[in-house]
Protein backbone atom coordinates (compact mmCIF):
# COMPACT_ATOMS: atom_id res chain seq x y z
CA UNK A 1 0.00 0.00 0.00
CA UNK A 2 1.36 3.42 -0.96
CA UNK A 3 2.35 5.71 1.90
CA UNK A 4 0.86 9.20 1.71
CA UNK A 5 3.51 11.91 1.81
CA UNK A 6 3.10 14.30 4.75
CA UNK A 7 3.55 18.07 4.53
CA UNK A 8 3.26 17.70 0.76
CA UNK A 9 4.29 21.19 -0.40
CA UNK A 10 4.25 20.07 -4.03
CA UNK A 11 0.47 20.32 -3.64
CA UNK A 12 0.84 24.06 -4.13
CA UNK A 13 2.82 23.61 -7.36
CA UNK A 14 0.18 21.23 -8.66
CA UNK A 15 -2.62 23.68 -7.85
CA UNK A 16 -0.93 26.95 -8.82
CA UNK A 17 -2.94 27.31 -12.02
CA UNK A 18 -6.18 26.80 -10.05
CA UNK A 19 -5.45 29.41 -7.40
CA UNK A 20 -7.90 32.04 -8.66
CA UNK A 21 -10.45 29.58 -10.05
CA UNK A 22 -13.60 30.04 -8.00
CA UNK A 23 -14.76 26.49 -8.79
CA UNK A 24 -11.79 24.82 -7.05
CA UNK A 25 -11.42 23.89 -3.37
CA UNK A 26 -8.25 25.93 -2.97
CA UNK A 27 -10.28 29.08 -3.66
CA UNK A 28 -11.92 28.62 -0.25
CA UNK A 29 -8.69 30.10 1.15
CA UNK A 30 -9.65 33.41 -0.46
CA UNK A 31 -12.60 33.71 1.90
CA UNK A 32 -10.34 33.47 4.96
CA UNK A 33 -9.11 37.02 4.30
CA UNK A 34 -12.22 38.68 5.70
CA UNK A 35 -12.17 37.06 9.18
CA UNK A 36 -8.37 37.25 9.34
CA UNK A 37 -8.33 40.96 8.70
CA UNK A 38 -11.19 41.54 11.10
CA UNK A 39 -8.73 40.32 13.74
CA UNK A 40 -5.75 42.18 12.24
CA UNK A 41 -7.77 45.40 12.14
CA UNK A 42 -8.12 45.25 15.91
CA UNK A 43 -4.42 46.08 16.05
CA UNK A 44 -3.93 48.25 12.93
CA UNK A 45 -6.72 50.74 12.21
CA UNK A 46 -5.21 52.32 9.06
CA UNK A 47 -3.28 50.20 6.54
CA UNK A 48 -2.89 52.94 3.93
CA UNK A 49 0.75 53.41 2.93
CA UNK A 50 2.19 50.65 5.12
CA UNK A 51 4.99 48.41 3.85
CA UNK A 52 3.79 44.81 4.27
CA UNK A 53 5.13 41.36 3.44
CA UNK A 54 3.13 38.15 3.08
CA UNK A 55 5.37 35.16 3.91
CA UNK A 56 4.08 32.07 2.12
CA UNK A 57 1.87 34.16 -0.13
CA UNK A 58 0.78 31.35 -2.45
CA UNK A 59 -1.10 32.75 -5.43
CA UNK A 60 -1.62 36.14 -3.81
CA UNK A 61 -4.95 36.18 -1.98
CA UNK A 62 -3.76 38.18 1.04
CA UNK A 63 -1.37 40.30 -1.03
CA UNK A 64 -4.17 41.56 -3.26
CA UNK A 65 -6.44 42.03 -0.27
CA UNK A 66 -3.84 44.37 1.27
CA UNK A 67 -3.02 46.09 -2.02
CA UNK A 68 -6.70 47.00 -2.39
CA UNK A 69 -6.36 48.81 0.95
CA UNK A 70 -3.51 50.97 -0.29
CA UNK A 71 -0.70 48.91 1.23
CA UNK A 72 2.71 48.68 -0.46
CA UNK A 73 2.83 44.88 -0.69
CA UNK A 74 5.53 42.27 -1.15
CA UNK A 75 5.00 38.51 -1.24
CA UNK A 76 7.35 35.55 -0.98
CA UNK A 77 6.69 31.85 -1.51
CA UNK A 78 8.79 28.72 -2.02
CA UNK A 79 6.65 27.71 -5.03
CA UNK A 80 7.81 29.36 -8.24
CA UNK A 81 4.60 28.24 -9.94
CA UNK A 82 2.52 30.03 -7.31
CA UNK A 83 4.63 33.16 -7.68
CA UNK A 84 4.12 33.04 -11.45
CA UNK A 85 0.35 32.73 -10.96
CA UNK A 86 0.35 35.54 -8.39
CA UNK A 87 2.27 37.88 -10.70
CA UNK A 88 -0.08 37.19 -13.60
CA UNK A 89 -3.19 37.84 -11.51
CA UNK A 90 -1.74 41.03 -10.00
CA UNK A 91 -1.21 42.40 -13.51
CA UNK A 92 -4.80 41.51 -14.39
CA UNK A 93 -6.01 43.22 -11.19
CA UNK A 94 -3.86 46.31 -11.74
CA UNK A 95 -1.79 45.87 -8.55
CA UNK A 96 1.94 46.54 -8.33
CA UNK A 97 3.06 43.78 -5.95
CA UNK A 98 6.68 42.74 -5.47
CA UNK A 99 6.60 38.94 -5.68
CA UNK A 100 9.69 36.81 -5.09
CA UNK A 101 10.41 33.09 -4.85
CA UNK A 102 12.24 32.09 -1.69
CA UNK A 103 12.04 30.35 1.67
CA UNK A 104 10.89 31.84 4.95
CA UNK A 105 14.07 30.80 6.79
CA UNK A 106 16.27 33.02 4.57
CA UNK A 107 14.37 35.92 3.05
CA UNK A 108 15.96 38.33 0.54
CA UNK A 109 15.03 41.55 2.34
CA UNK A 110 17.06 44.12 4.24
CA UNK A 111 16.83 44.57 7.99
CA UNK A 112 13.98 46.80 9.23
CA UNK A 113 12.13 46.79 5.88
CA UNK A 114 8.47 46.24 6.78
CA UNK A 115 5.81 47.75 9.03
CA UNK A 116 3.82 44.51 8.89
CA UNK A 117 4.64 40.87 8.17
CA UNK A 118 1.85 38.34 7.84
CA UNK A 119 2.18 34.57 7.61
CA UNK A 120 -1.06 32.61 7.38
CA UNK A 121 -1.40 28.85 6.93
CA UNK A 122 2.40 28.69 6.83
CA UNK A 123 4.06 28.01 10.18
CA UNK A 124 2.73 24.43 10.16
CA UNK A 125 4.65 23.81 6.92
CA UNK A 126 8.07 25.43 7.38
CA UNK A 127 11.31 23.58 8.06
CA UNK A 128 12.16 25.63 11.16
CA UNK A 129 9.73 27.88 13.02
CA UNK A 130 12.51 29.43 15.19
CA UNK A 131 14.50 30.42 12.09
CA UNK A 132 11.40 31.89 10.46
CA UNK A 133 10.69 33.99 13.55
CA UNK A 134 14.29 35.23 13.57
CA UNK A 135 13.89 36.31 9.95
CA UNK A 136 10.53 37.99 10.61
CA UNK A 137 12.07 39.87 13.53
CA UNK A 138 15.04 40.94 11.39
CA UNK A 139 13.02 42.35 8.50
CA UNK A 140 10.36 44.07 10.64
CA UNK A 141 10.86 47.69 11.55
CA UNK A 142 11.09 48.42 15.30
CA UNK A 143 7.56 48.25 16.73
CA UNK A 144 6.45 46.48 13.54
CA UNK A 145 3.66 43.91 13.78
CA UNK A 146 3.73 40.21 12.93
CA UNK A 147 0.37 38.58 12.18
CA UNK A 148 -0.03 34.82 11.86
CA UNK A 149 -2.41 31.90 12.01
CA UNK A 150 -1.62 28.21 12.29
CA UNK A 151 -2.82 24.91 13.78
CA UNK A 152 -2.54 23.63 17.34
CA UNK A 153 -1.02 20.20 18.01
CA UNK A 154 -3.28 17.97 20.11
CA UNK A 155 -5.79 15.18 19.77
CA UNK A 156 -8.56 17.49 18.53
CA UNK A 157 -6.43 18.89 15.73
CA UNK A 158 -5.41 15.40 14.62
CA UNK A 159 -9.05 14.29 14.68
CA UNK A 160 -10.47 17.29 12.82
CA UNK A 161 -7.69 18.48 10.49
CA UNK A 162 -6.17 15.10 9.57
CA UNK A 163 -8.70 12.31 10.11
CA UNK A 164 -11.91 14.20 9.26
CA UNK A 165 -10.93 17.07 6.92
CA UNK A 166 -8.24 15.17 4.99
CA UNK A 167 -9.00 11.46 5.24
CA UNK A 168 -12.81 11.37 5.44
CA UNK A 169 -14.35 14.53 3.98
CA UNK A 170 -11.39 15.26 1.66
CA UNK A 171 -11.98 18.99 2.08
CA UNK A 172 -8.20 19.29 2.41
CA UNK A 173 -5.90 17.36 0.08
CA UNK A 174 -4.68 14.23 1.86
CA UNK A 175 -1.06 14.63 2.93
CA UNK A 176 -0.90 18.42 2.84
CA UNK A 177 -0.39 18.51 6.60
CA UNK A 178 1.93 16.71 8.97
CA UNK A 179 0.39 16.73 12.46
CA UNK A 180 3.86 16.51 14.01
CA UNK A 181 4.71 19.92 12.55
CA UNK A 182 1.74 21.65 14.18
CA UNK A 183 2.70 23.98 17.04
CA UNK A 184 0.83 24.74 20.25
CA UNK A 185 0.01 28.35 21.20
CA UNK A 186 2.17 27.92 24.32
CA UNK A 187 5.16 26.77 22.25
CA UNK A 188 4.75 29.60 19.77
CA UNK A 189 4.36 32.19 22.52
CA UNK A 190 7.63 31.03 24.11
CA UNK A 191 9.43 31.17 20.75
CA UNK A 192 8.08 34.64 19.98
CA UNK A 193 9.17 35.93 23.38
CA UNK A 194 12.59 34.29 23.07
CA UNK A 195 13.08 35.88 19.66
CA UNK A 196 12.34 39.42 20.75
CA UNK A 197 8.61 39.90 20.35
CA UNK A 198 6.22 41.48 22.85
CA UNK A 199 2.49 42.28 23.15
CA UNK A 200 1.51 38.81 21.96
CA UNK A 201 -2.22 38.28 21.45
CA UNK A 202 -3.60 34.89 20.40
CA UNK A 203 -7.24 33.98 19.72
CA UNK A 204 -9.12 31.02 18.35
CA UNK A 205 -9.71 30.92 14.58
CA UNK A 206 -12.69 28.60 14.71
CA UNK A 207 -13.51 27.02 11.34
CA UNK A 208 -17.18 26.08 10.81
CA UNK A 209 -17.76 27.00 14.49
CA UNK A 210 -17.65 24.37 17.23
CA UNK A 211 -14.93 22.63 15.26
CA UNK A 212 -14.78 19.38 17.22
CA UNK A 213 -18.41 18.63 16.37
CA UNK A 214 -18.07 20.07 12.85
CA UNK A 215 -21.37 21.89 13.25
CA UNK A 216 -23.54 20.23 10.60
CA UNK A 217 -25.40 23.35 9.50
CA UNK A 218 -22.19 25.36 9.17
CA UNK A 219 -20.54 22.58 7.20
CA UNK A 220 -23.52 22.13 4.85
CA UNK A 221 -23.62 25.88 4.30
CA UNK A 222 -19.92 25.78 3.43
CA UNK A 223 -20.51 22.96 0.93
CA UNK A 224 -23.24 25.06 -0.67
CA UNK A 225 -21.48 28.43 -0.72
CA UNK A 226 -17.79 27.56 -0.55
CA UNK A 227 -17.44 30.17 2.21
CA UNK A 228 -16.47 28.83 5.66
CA UNK A 229 -18.06 30.42 8.73
CA UNK A 230 -15.28 31.44 11.09
CA UNK A 231 -15.45 32.74 14.63
CA UNK A 232 -12.69 34.68 16.37
CA UNK A 233 -13.02 33.45 19.93
CA UNK A 234 -11.08 32.02 22.89
CA UNK A 235 -11.03 28.43 21.58
CA UNK A 236 -7.47 27.87 20.35
CA UNK A 237 -7.78 24.08 20.50
CA UNK A 238 -7.52 23.63 16.71
CA UNK A 239 -6.83 26.73 14.60
CA UNK A 240 -5.61 29.96 16.12
CA UNK A 241 -4.67 33.46 15.00
CA UNK A 242 -2.38 36.02 16.59
CA UNK A 243 -0.14 39.04 16.53
CA UNK A 244 3.16 40.04 18.09
CA UNK A 245 5.18 43.27 18.05
CA UNK A 246 8.90 43.64 17.44
CA UNK A 247 10.50 44.91 20.64
CA UNK A 248 12.01 48.29 19.81
CA UNK A 249 14.67 47.83 22.50
CA UNK A 250 15.96 44.73 20.70
CA UNK A 251 15.48 45.87 17.11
Amino acid sequence: MAITQKNDLEFYDRNADNWWNEDTKIYALYHLNKPRFEFFDRHISNWQGLQALDVGCGGGFSCEFMAARGVSVSGIDQSQKCITAAKAHAVKSGFAIDYRCGIAEAMPYADNSFDVVISVDVLEHVESVPRVLLEVFRILKPNGTFFFDTINRNFKSRLVMIWIMENILREIQKGVHDWNKFITPEELTKLLTKNGFRDIDIKGFDLFSEALRLNLFSYLDYRKTGIPKILINDDTSINYIGKAVKNVALG
